[in-house]
């Protein structure tokens, strides 16, 4: 509890890291911001090509069964990825500012899950526009499974930034677990087609539970089970927790490190 609220103590300093973030990632780029849109309608449509005319599939509207589980891993993938460089690559500002250490997976997390709401814009947009539609009582639901992704992302990232700060080569490790994370989760295929010999492996992947449930909503349009709603929370708060004992342990000779 005292860290939390030294943590919300310091919350503008997360403020101002999230905005800066955020200015910063398009900057000098002509279309700026508006690459937040772009980039994913561009992924839809290549997508679209690739598996509506070149790769036919069965699934029907593949590219949508896709793409709604898609963008919520690219966020997943790079909280895990690219925020295990998120205390390195500050480490000026470690050494000699006090502030709790949190707060840079913290900001970096916070970042990318409003890059990914943003991205979702373009999700419900092309489900309008498809005719697939938005059912309005499932849909209540989808805030609850996002902040549950965002748990998880923010605890994987507290893991990875503490112990990359001793072992460089772990963000290039991470880089090959999150390519193997991407398929041993139902992200390209249905978690029907996965033979019951192996099913126990794709329901250790803490983002198979929150996958579903995306999926369940925004495309079989249909209430997630409610066992699917509660393995993934008790995923969030696990990991979370366990995030935050690695950080604190780690963070002490953080400043001996760099």
């Amino acid at each position: 509890m005292t860290l939390l609220k030294e943590i919300y103590n310091y919350r503008e300093m997360i403020f101002s890291l999230v905005r800066r973030d955020l200015k910063g990632r398009y900057k000098g780029s002509v279309l700026g911001f508006l690459w937040t849109f772009i980039n994913p309608l561009l992924q839809l449509l290549v997508y679209t090509f690739a598996f509506s005319i070149v790769m036919k599939n069965d699934i029907e509207d593949y590219y949508l069964f896709l793409f709604v589980a898609l963008v919520p891993w690219i966020f997943f993938s790079t909280s895990l990825v690219g925020g295990s460089t998120c205390i390195w690559s500050q480490k000026e500002m470690v050494k000699k500012i006090y502030f709790p250490r949190q707060v840079l997976p913290i900001s970096f997390v916070t970042s990318q899950f409003i890059n990914m709401l943003l991205s979702f814009l373009v999700i419900f947009a092309v489900l309008l526009v498809t005719g697939k539609g938005i059912d309005l009582l499932t849909i209540l639901v989808l805030p609850f499974v996002m902040i549950v992704e965002y748990l998880i992302a923010l605890g994987v990232a507290l893991i990875s930034s503490a112990v990359t700060v001793y072992l460089r080569d772990i963000e290039n490790i991470l880089a090959i677990i999150a390519m193997a994370g991407q398929f041993t989760c139902p992200i390209i295929y249905s978690l029907d087609t996965v033979p019951e010999n192996i099913i126990a492996v794709i329901n250790l992947n803490p983002m198979t539970p929150i996958i579903i449930a995306y999926r369940d909503i925004l495309y079989y349009q249909q209430m997630p089970e409610i066992g699917t709603l509660v393995q993934a929370f008790v995923f969030g708060i696990a990991v979370l927790f366990v995030g935050f004992m690695i950080f604190s342990k780690l963070e002490k000779h953080f400043a001996e490190e760099m």
